[in-house]
């Protein structure tokens, strides 16, 4: 599966992979996807919102056990963001068989469609529209940097947009959902290096995850010539834009959370141009919401005061938000249990299962990343702790759904 699966839309150049929501790579994914169901006879089908399942036993039975993850990627992503999680559900499902284990609830695998939020900015778009956390009406306004929207996308794709929108039916036969991910950290590599008593940790169990958002920061300034503008007649929004960036860095280090302007973009981007705009996204998570506000407040009221300075208009808009999400404790706990008190940690990355947690009973298994490197071409993980992975999988779907 893993060696089928590599080279869909990796790039030559970074060695990383661009497969983004409804392009040519993110349709060889699902067929990918498709053809692990029927290798394994499963039953196979797409939701309203394009999300891929594959079902053993009766769908419409109710009380399933659900696992899986996304198959698409940020730009220049690792290998196993997301594939790790969809790769492991087929390899313990088949290793379920291997035992001869009998589930007496539907299993299933599935991959949630744009969870990286690459293409149209916004995260978790296939199961925010499940779980009713995106409207319709936002979903087909979002547009990529081509000016192409998510309809016309879904469109040229095969998939119909006017179909999508909460799916609570679907949710109500959902009896719990484990989502496999990479660990995006290095908190299991930092336990075995301490040479902990409990020996090392290749696969954790998650707690929570911290409340995050991304902002959109607006500077409007004047477009002039670089060559014969002076200094104190320029009206910069590069100079504005840069500062904030080292406001953000300052202001989440001092309050122990994490913002970083990862993406940016430049008008009329030209190198003998001053900008007239520069519009940059700010992320921004801590470990909870009190801090998170205090924080983007700061970096806003940083770059509204520089703004100031450089006669530079500053408007901030909030694009997404997700509030810290609790496990469901009983099921955290169960697992840590299953697995032989396997260590719980917490995590600063956005998942699914995050998004489902307010409607479904969910949980998260890490497997070890050594480096902690993610959202990079460097992101691994050693083939004995993905195959850890896949046994405690295996575990966990066998004591949910077999006992």
């Amino acid at each position: 599966m893993w060696r089928d699966l590599l080279p869909i839309g990796r790039n030559p150049e970074s060695g990383g992979y661009r497969r983004y929501a409804w392009t040519g790579a993110d349709a060889d994914c699902r067929t990918w996807f498709r053809e692990q169901a029927e290798t394994r006879g499963l039953t196979y089908e797409v939701d309203r919102n394009g999300n891929q399942w594959a079902w053993l036993g009766d769908p419409a039975a109710g009380d399933a056990v659900v696992t899986g993850s996304h198959l698409d990627s940020v730009p220049d992503g690792g290998a196993f963001d997301g594939p790790l999680g969809v790769v492991s559900s087929f390899a313990a499902l088949d290793e379920l068989r291997t035992r001869g284990a009998q589930p007496h609830r539907p299993l299933a695998v599935v991959n949630f469609g744009d969870e990286e939020g690459a293409r149209f900015g916004l995260a978790c778009v296939g199961s925010r529209l499940t779980a009713g956390q995106l409207t319709v009406e936002a979903a087909h306004a979002l547009r990529d940097a081509d000016g192409i929207t998510l309809p016309q996308a879904m469109e040229r794709a095969g998939y119909d947009p006017e179909a999508i929108g909460p799916d609570p039916e679907r949710l109500a036969r959902i009896g719990a959902f484990v989502e496999l991910h990479v660990e995006q950290g290095r908190a299991l590599a930092a336990l075995s290096d301490s040479g902990s008593a409990a020996g090392p940790h290749p696969v954790g169990v998650a707690s929570a995850i911290w409340p995050h958002g991304r902002w959109r920061f607006d500077f409007h300034g004047e477009a002039n010539h670089a060559g014969t503008t002076r200094i104190e007649d320029r009206r910069d929004p590069m100079l504005t834009y840069a500062n904030t960036v080292l406001a953000a860095r300052k202001k989440a280090r001092l309050a122990g959370a994490l913002a970083t302007f990862g993406k940016v973009s430049v008008e009329p981007n030209g190198v003998n141009a001053i900008a007239s705009l520069v519009r940059g996204w700010l992320d921004s998570r801590a470990a909870d919401e009190e801090t998170l506000a205090e924080v983007v407040a700061a970096v806003e009221q940083a770059a509204v005061e520089r703004g100031e300075r450089d006669g530079v208009d500053v408007r901030v808009t909030r694009e997404s938000f997700t509030p810290v999400v609790e496990f469901a404790h009983g099921l955290r706990d169960e697992l840590a249990k299953m697995l032989g008190g396997a260590p719980v940690l917490p995590t600063g990355a956005g998942h699914d299962a995050g998004i489902l947690s307010g409607t479904v009973p969910t949980a998260m298994l890490f497997v070890r990343n050594p480096t902690g490197v993610s959202h990079s071409p460097a992101e691994s993980a050693t083939e004995d702790d993905c195959t850890a992975g896949v046994t405690a999988l295996a575990d966990v779907l066998e004591g949910l759904a077999c006992r």
